[in-house]
């Protein structure tokens, strides 16, 4: 069984700051699963056993090489796509995270093409699907 297809999985979303008005966003390859090409600002699933702060910390490591400084829990969304033809559901626990921007590089080349700050009214295009959802509903948090 699959997650997010099979049965709703849960999936860890944060959108990372430095605390001067930059938030830092990865721009996914040809090796992600989907939206080749999108800025994406990063999350990871939750796995079986493992602690919503530990994933959170964990992939933030993974695909940024930093460590969490500071952390704020926005909310949580239902994240409704289609992947491969076949509807997907996942709850997302959305995240504003502070790091420190001069520890930050590409922890996942094989994953991410290019990793950049933005200011939030200069966002690259195209952005992932479902970032437009989280500026919608955090964009006056994120600031």
């Amino acid at each position: 069984m699959k997650k997010g297809e099979d049965y709703t999985g849960v999936t860890i979303v944060y959108c990372c700051h430095d605390g001067n008005g930059n938030i830092l966003l990865n721009k996914r390859s040809v090796n992600c699963r989907d939206e080749h090409g999108a800025w994406d600002p990063g999350g990871g699933s939750l796995e079986f056993g493992d602690t919503v702060e530990e994933t959170l910390k964990k992939e933030i490591f993974e695909e940024y090489c930093t460590d969490v400084l500071g952390y704020e829990f926005l909310g949580y969304r239902d994240a409704h796509r289609t992947h491969n033809g076949k509807k997907t559901h996942w709850i997302a626990l959305d995240f504003k995270v502070l790091v420190d921007k001069d520890k930050v590089k590409n922890g996942e080349p094989h994953k991410f093409d290019d990793v950049q700050w933005f200011k939030l009214d200069s966002l690259p295009h195209p952005l992932h699907s479902q970032f437009p959802n989280f500026l919608a509903l955090y964009k006056d948090r994120l600031g």
